[in-house]
């Protein structure tokens, strides 16, 4: 009988994360076992999966998408990995960093109330795109959070109808590994709603470097200048999202662990 390999499910304004804590560098995890598990209808369920591990004798966040694909980055799941360090143990609460795929990442981690993540530099690539649904196309920015998003802007986030499919984006030869498409309504007095479609994940309920690329292109929407600071509203909650006057952003919201699975059929399979 196999002995139980022990994940732990959590969210950051309801966007899910499978979670695995392997500071040894143990487990190999293939695309296959992370969209098993990342299936709503017959796995845990999750927007995606973090192996918890160390590269040069610092934390770093291995993650991939639902569908088992690599990512560069994850501002909600970093904090709810962030927090999970706290809540078990193995890091004190306060400031540390964390190694991802765009790089080291800092964070500021009490026990409770929001986690706060320094994102690093959100860049303009100067390019109107657009991106079309359900028979409708609207305009705005392709932005970089050190992953690619494609914001744009409606005046009802009701014009969207569903995102079970996505978006075609123009022009696509600026995403050949795909994009995150954030669609935004701007709100009075800095603040925003959103929805998102992320590359290999489908819809989902946020995206914590799509809200930074939101801060930013309703900043240059809005004809403003840096620095900025915008309250987002995604379905899954609120997050607050600085940006300073040389473009660096800081991602400030919760992060929830919620229950623990035995995982070891995904990865014996």
């Amino acid at each position: 009988m196999n002995e139980p390999i022990i994940a732990t499910y959590g969210h950051g304004t309801e966007n899910d994360f499978v979670l695995l804590f392997d500071p040894e560098d143990h487990y190999v995890i293939n695309s296959g076992q992370v969209s098993a598990m990342c299936d709503r209808a017959t796995g845990i369920g999750a927007d995606g999966f973090i192996r918890i591990t160390k590269r040069d004798n610092r934390w770093f966040m291995d993650y991939r998408n639902a569908d088992g694909s690599l990512a560069e980055m994850c501002g909600n799941g970093i904090r709810v990995m962030a927090k999970y360090l706290v809540v078990h143990g193995h890091q004190p609460e306060g400031i540390f960093a964390i190694d991802t795929r765009d790089g080291l990442k800092h964070l500021r981690v009490p026990r409770d109330g929001d986690i706060s993540v320094n994102m690093g530099k959100v860049s303009d690539e100067m390019e109107e795109i657009s991106a079309t649904q359900n028979g409708h196309t609207w305009h705005g920015f392709n932005i970089n959070v050190g992953n690619p998003h494609a914001v744009v802007f409606l005046d009802d986030l009701e014009e969207v109808g569903s995102l079970d499919t996505a978006p075609a984006v123009a022009p696509s030869d600026s995403y050949p590994e795909g994009v995150n498409v954030e669609f935004v309504q701007i709100l009075p007095n800095h603040e925003a709603k959103m929805r998102v479609h992320e590359r290999g994940s489908g819809e989902t309920r946020s995206c914590g470097t799509g809200t930074c690329a939101v801060a930013l292109a309703a900043t240059l929407k809005s004809g403003e200048q840096l620095p900025s600071r915008w309250t987002i509203y995604p379905p899954g909650g609120r997050l607050i999202v600085d940006i300073d006057g040389h473009s660096n952003a800081t991602l400030i919201g919760p992060a929830e662990l919620i229950s623990e699975h035995d995982i070891s059929a995904y990865l014996n399979s």
